[in-house]
């Protein structure tokens, strides 16, 4: 005799909800996309290595690991994958929240896996690594947000690969920022990374569930316990926003003692999710970046396919020969 069906609101553990079944109960109504838009000129794709990339999934399989370059569609997964680098996505790969402008999957997520740290580290070492971003599905679920989970995945590949630099892009732990930041203490990152991704007006629509100035205080309360870890935080730019409003938002990152930002255009994963808006012209991306120097970033990445890890390693370089060779920083106000 067969199993009977699940009423359908109801949410079962492990089920993935996407598209519109994922957006149907957000603040802010979705409209479907009747034709999704042509992407201008300076919107390519690189696609090199196919061996590489599959060589790369392959691995990620076998150790049951999630890599947001796959799960969220990111364009830039060719490259990234082409040239031997991930950005892991740890604690499954549904998220509680149901974000419109993200492809992850919605749903109830499992209980964590307390081997997954242990694997990897393995997978690590394995691809060897010398630069690794970790991020994660939200999980409202968890008492400190699953920030003890990072922690421990950070342990875990600090032991396997000793000379690995190790870049954190977290949740925002609302409600949860205090456990957060207690369970941080013993798996610290060498960048601590979190996307405030739009402006404050777009908020109910772009990111429900979020608040724009719980992202602030995250940010500055890791940088006032831990000020010799540099905070990094990314923005989408083609959701609404206005030059005044994004200038605000860089003012307030630069105010809350961030030191890193990237800046990318957003790109409409399916019909289901947010519109794009328009498209971002380059010249545009340059001045951001500029006003950011201006400003006292240490460094800005900003351009129509930059996203919060892309070349995130680099970046990091970069930024530290800048420090090196100048004092163009703003303290905290």
């Amino acid at each position: 005799m067969s199993e009977p069906l699940a009423p359908k609101n109801r949410v079962v553990t492990g089920e993935k909800m996407r598209g519109a079944d994922k957006v149907a109960r957000i603040p802010v109504k979705v409209i479907p996309t009747t034709e999704m838009p042509r992407k201008p000129d300076w919107i390519r794709v690189k696609v090199q290595q196919p061996g590489e990339i599959e060589r790369i999934k392959d691995t990620l399989r076998a150790q049951k690991l999630h890599t947001v370059c796959e799960e969220a569609a990111c364009p830039n997964l060719p490259e990234c994958f082409g040239h031997g680098t991930a950005t892991f996505m740890i604690m499954g790969d549904i998220c509680t929240r149901r974000c419109p402008f993200c492809d992850v999957a919605h749903g109830r997520p499992w209980p964590l896996d307390p081997e997954e740290p242990q694997r990897l580290a393995e997978t690590v070492a394995a691809l060897k690594l010398s630069y690794v971003v970790i991020t994660s599905v939200d999980r409202d679920d968890l008492l400190d947000g699953g920030s003890s989970h990072f922690s421990a995945c950070v342990r875990a590949l600090r032991e396997r690969s000793a000379h690995l630099q190790i870049e954190v892009l977290v949740p925002d732990y609302r409600g949860r920022l205090q456990a957060a930041l207690d369970a941080m203490h013993d798996g610290l990152p060498d960048v601590f990374n979190h996307n405030i991704e739009t402006v404050p007006r777009l908020y109910a629509a772009v990111r429900p569930g979020s608040d724009y100035t719980h992202s602030l205080q995250l940010l500055r309360a890791f940088k006032e316990r831990y000020p010799g870890i540099p905070t990094k935080c990314g923005l989408m730019l083609g959701l609404g926003e206005e030059e005044a409003e994004v200038l605000a938002v860089m003012h307030d990152l630069r105010a809350h003692g961030v030191e890193l930002l990237t800046m990318g255009q957003y790109l409409q994963p399916s019909k289901q999710h947010l519109p794009v808006s328009r498209f971002v012209h380059p010249d545009e991306f340059q001045r951001y970046a500029d006003v950011g120097s201006a400003m006292g970033f240490h460094h800005v990445a900003a351009g129509p396919m930059v996203r919060s890890s892309y070349h995130a390693g680099e970046q990091l370089q970069q930024a530290r020969s800048q420090t090196a060779g100048s004092t163009h920083t703003q303290p905290l106000k």
